[in-house]
Protein backbone atom coordinates (compact mmCIF):
# COMPACT_ATOMS: atom_id res chain seq x y z
CA UNK A 1 0.00 0.00 0.00
CA UNK A 2 1.11 3.74 -1.26
CA UNK A 3 0.79 5.83 2.11
CA UNK A 4 1.26 9.73 1.92
CA UNK A 5 1.81 11.37 4.78
CA UNK A 6 1.69 15.14 6.22
CA UNK A 7 4.89 16.29 8.51
CA UNK A 8 3.72 18.79 10.19
CA UNK A 9 1.12 18.76 13.40
CA UNK A 10 1.40 14.95 12.16
CA UNK A 11 4.45 13.47 13.27
CA UNK A 12 5.86 16.89 14.83
CA UNK A 13 4.66 19.62 16.44
CA UNK A 14 5.20 23.39 14.83
CA UNK A 15 4.64 27.03 16.41
CA UNK A 16 2.81 28.10 13.51
CA UNK A 17 5.53 30.86 12.39
CA UNK A 18 6.81 28.70 9.15
CA UNK A 19 9.72 28.23 10.81
CA UNK A 20 9.75 24.16 10.59
CA UNK A 21 13.75 23.86 12.41
CA UNK A 22 11.86 24.47 15.74
CA UNK A 23 9.59 21.47 15.21
CA UNK A 24 9.64 18.52 18.06
CA UNK A 25 8.46 14.98 17.13
CA UNK A 26 5.45 13.87 18.15
CA UNK A 27 6.78 9.88 19.23
CA UNK A 28 3.76 8.04 19.26
CA UNK A 29 2.67 9.22 15.67
CA UNK A 30 5.99 8.28 14.50
CA UNK A 31 6.08 4.98 15.90
CA UNK A 32 2.64 4.18 14.19
CA UNK A 33 4.24 5.47 10.31
CA UNK A 34 7.54 3.64 11.49
CA UNK A 35 5.67 0.34 12.01
CA UNK A 36 3.45 0.87 8.76
CA UNK A 37 6.97 1.00 7.37
CA UNK A 38 8.15 -2.11 9.22
CA UNK A 39 4.99 -3.89 7.33
CA UNK A 40 6.35 -2.80 4.26
CA UNK A 41 3.84 -0.12 3.43
CA UNK A 42 5.93 2.67 1.01
CA UNK A 43 5.71 5.78 2.79
CA UNK A 44 5.94 9.19 1.43
CA UNK A 45 6.26 12.07 3.34
CA UNK A 46 4.41 15.27 1.87
CA UNK A 47 5.05 18.12 2.99
CA UNK A 48 4.43 22.37 1.88
CA UNK A 49 7.43 23.38 3.99
CA UNK A 50 8.48 25.67 1.63
CA UNK A 51 5.88 26.14 -0.51
CA UNK A 52 4.55 29.66 1.05
CA UNK A 53 7.95 31.10 1.33
CA UNK A 54 10.02 29.65 -1.04
CA UNK A 55 13.00 28.35 1.83
CA UNK A 56 14.44 24.49 0.76
CA UNK A 57 13.95 23.07 4.03
CA UNK A 58 14.62 19.61 2.97
CA UNK A 59 18.39 19.30 4.39
CA UNK A 60 16.55 20.56 7.73
CA UNK A 61 13.52 18.23 7.21
CA UNK A 62 16.25 15.04 6.65
CA UNK A 63 18.33 15.64 9.93
CA UNK A 64 15.24 15.84 11.97
CA UNK A 65 13.96 12.58 10.19
CA UNK A 66 17.02 10.84 10.90
CA UNK A 67 17.62 12.67 14.78
CA UNK A 68 13.61 11.37 15.54
CA UNK A 69 14.00 7.74 13.67
CA UNK A 70 11.70 8.44 11.29
CA UNK A 71 11.42 5.81 8.46
CA UNK A 72 10.30 6.81 4.74
CA UNK A 73 10.84 5.99 1.14
CA UNK A 74 10.28 9.12 -0.29
CA UNK A 75 10.31 12.63 1.00
CA UNK A 76 8.34 15.93 -1.46
CA UNK A 77 8.22 19.01 0.05
CA UNK A 78 7.07 22.50 -1.71
CA UNK A 79 4.89 20.51 -4.17
CA UNK A 80 1.79 19.86 -2.22
CA UNK A 81 -0.80 22.88 -2.69
CA UNK A 82 -1.88 25.19 0.94
CA UNK A 83 -5.05 24.31 1.81
CA UNK A 84 -7.85 25.01 4.69
CA UNK A 85 -9.83 22.02 4.20
CA UNK A 86 -9.32 18.44 2.44
CA UNK A 87 -11.93 16.25 1.79
CA UNK A 88 -10.86 13.16 0.23
CA UNK A 89 -12.15 9.36 0.53
CA UNK A 90 -9.48 7.63 1.47
CA UNK A 91 -8.05 9.96 4.13
CA UNK A 92 -7.09 9.18 8.08
CA UNK A 93 -6.91 11.98 10.61
CA UNK A 94 -3.59 12.24 12.26
CA UNK A 95 -6.14 11.54 15.94
CA UNK A 96 -7.48 8.40 14.35
CA UNK A 97 -4.08 6.96 13.85
CA UNK A 98 -3.68 4.51 16.45
CA UNK A 99 -2.13 0.93 17.29
CA UNK A 100 -5.90 -0.76 16.18
CA UNK A 101 -5.92 1.64 12.55
CA UNK A 102 -1.87 0.64 11.81
CA UNK A 103 -3.09 -2.91 12.63
CA UNK A 104 -5.59 -3.04 10.56
CA UNK A 105 -3.34 -2.49 7.48
CA UNK A 106 -1.70 -5.53 8.25
CA UNK A 107 -4.57 -7.52 6.32
CA UNK A 108 -4.70 -4.69 2.97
Amino acid sequence: MKIFVDIDDTICTTNGDLDYSKAKPIKRNIKHINKLFDMGHKITFWSARGSETGIDWEDITKKQFKVWGVKYHKLILGEKPVFDLLIDDRAVNVRDLNQELVSSLNKK
